[in-house]
């Protein structure tokens, strides 16, 4: 299928009524037709990857149109300027999350780009760099503990910024460090009590919101599973 099909086919699936329900959600509205992410999933799964058309899909700033490019994107494809031209454009915390947990994750350049991004003052930017931190506790499977542990004085020195899609992506990135296995479990615990120190309002929202989760009887039970008793 053709960009110009798959665009006319978004348009024929808009639901207006949707839209006013993502703004509740925090969810930019800007170019939004109202389609759900279980539609455009499964659009995706009938297009299958395709990098040329995920590149001008994103050309087309429609917010359905980014997120399926997203899905159908290619991981060994993308290239370090695609992903900078795309994540300047975010404007939304979902088209951040799921193109990051989904699609950029997945690119040799995930890892470094963790360091560039959160260094950035843009929010959805630096959000994007802590996005992709908790993306590659879940997914990367062969990284050592080392590298996760780089990620904690990224954590501690941002853990003052206010905003909202900030504080919320940090506290992300710190849960899915801890809950990666019992080493990394320990030392979330111990970021959790340096971040509390910092003594600002964000920074003691994170540590305890990540406290809760860290020392809740799910996360026990789920280290049991990977360690045993």
């Amino acid at each position: 299928m053709t960009s110009a099909e798959i665009l006319k086919r978004l348009r024929s699936m808009a639901n207006p009524a949707n839209v006013a329900g993502m703004a509740r959600y925090g969810i930019s509205t800007k170019g939004a037709l109202g389609i759900s992410i279980p539609a455009l999933r499964k659009l995706a799964k009938e297009i299958g990857t395709d990098h040329r058309l995920a590149m001008q899909l994103w050309k087309s700033s429609i917010h359905e149109a980014r997120l399926l490019a997203g899905f159908v994107g290619d991981p060994t494809r993308m290239t370090r300027r695609e992903m900078e031209r795309w994540v300047r454009d975010f404007d939304s915390w979902d088209t951040c999350d799921l193109v990051c947990s989904g699609l950029f994750d997945r690119t040799p350049f995930a890892y470094d780009l963790v360091f560039e991004w959160t260094r950035r003052p843009e929010e959805f930017v630096k959000r994007a760099g802590f996005v992709l931190m908790a993306a590659l506790a879940v997914h990367d499977k062969e990284r050592r503990d080392a590298d996760f542990r780089r990620f904690f004085p990224v954590m501690r020195r941002e853990a003052g910024d206010e905003r909202n899609f900030v504080k919320k992506a940090v506290n992300w990135a710190l849960r899915q460090v801890g809950k990666r296995n019992r080493a990394l479990h320990r030392a979330a615990i111990a970021e959790c009590g340096r971040i509390q120190k910092l003594g600002s309002r964000s920074a003691r929202w994170i540590a305890a919101d990540a406290l809760r989760e860290l020392k809740g009887d799910v996360v026990r039970r789920k280290l049991e599973r990977i360690h045993g008793r």
